[in-house]
């Protein structure tokens, strides 16, 4: 069995972390992805015959870890899905970038893919919203570590509204400065009403103290 963090299942819902570099969902590189961990788990445990179903109502990027819901019946996915769309589930991230923001914002911009993969702010794109906090400023190697509440979820979208405001996330090699380093984009906190016994959930999980993160306290 892949070793998997869970931080809580029952029936309907699994609620697990995905490490740094490893996919959502399986693509063209036929590389692991979380789901397919997910799926291996509940098939060794429950001793599932067959094929397990596994519902991904939302995603993060390849080099991003943190907190991810997937739905383990077809009502729940249906649900979660819905609340995802409507945005009344609370996605918080936290970052290291470069430079120094203080205080609170919200940054409101216009995305669009572009044929090669990246994400631009475009007057063509579709809204993307988010609102920070600036949370600790490290003098030294001028970074700020900053909370985010992502209100919509747009391709690479706090990578590319941080970047086009000369904030890049340390170890972003998509858009930031290329030094092979791991990307400073943690999805820390998850929110939302249980699809079926529609209790409030919250989840929250801290990135490893290594690498750039090593510098703040949290």
């Amino acid at each position: 069995m892949s070793k998997l963090n869970v931080l809580y299942e029952d029936n309907h819902i699994i609620v697990v972390v995905k490490p740094y570099n490893i996919l959502s969902q399986g693509d063209s590189t036929k590389d692991k992805s979380i789901m397919d961990m997910v799926k291996e788990y509940i098939k060794v445990k429950y001793n599932k015959p067959g094929n397990v179903y596994l519902g991904l109502v939302h995603r993060l990027d390849r080099p991003v870890g943190g907190i991810m819901v997937f739905a383990r019946s077809s009502k729940a996915a249906a649900r979660l899905t819905k609340a995802f769309n409507e945005h009344s589930i609370t996605k918080k991230y936290l970052a290291i970038v470069h430079g120094k923001i203080t205080g609170t914002g919200e940054y409101v911009d216009y995305i669009e893919k572009s044929d090669n993969g990246n994400s631009i702010i475009s007057e063509n794109g579709k809204k993307a919203v988010l609102e920070y906090e600036a949370l600790s400023y490290d003098k030294e190697h001028d970074c700020t570590l900053v909370s985010i509440n992502l209100k919509t979820g747009r391709h690479h979208q706090i990578r590319v509204q941080f970047s086009s405001r000369g904030h890049y996330l340390l170890g972003d090699q998509r858009y930031g400065v290329l030094d092979n380093t791991q990307i400073c984009l943690f999805a820390y906190y998850l929110s939302f009403v249980h699809p079926v016994s529609k209790e409030e959930l919250k989840f929250e999980y801290y990135p490893p103290k290594e690498g750039y993160w090593k510098r703040f306290t949290y």
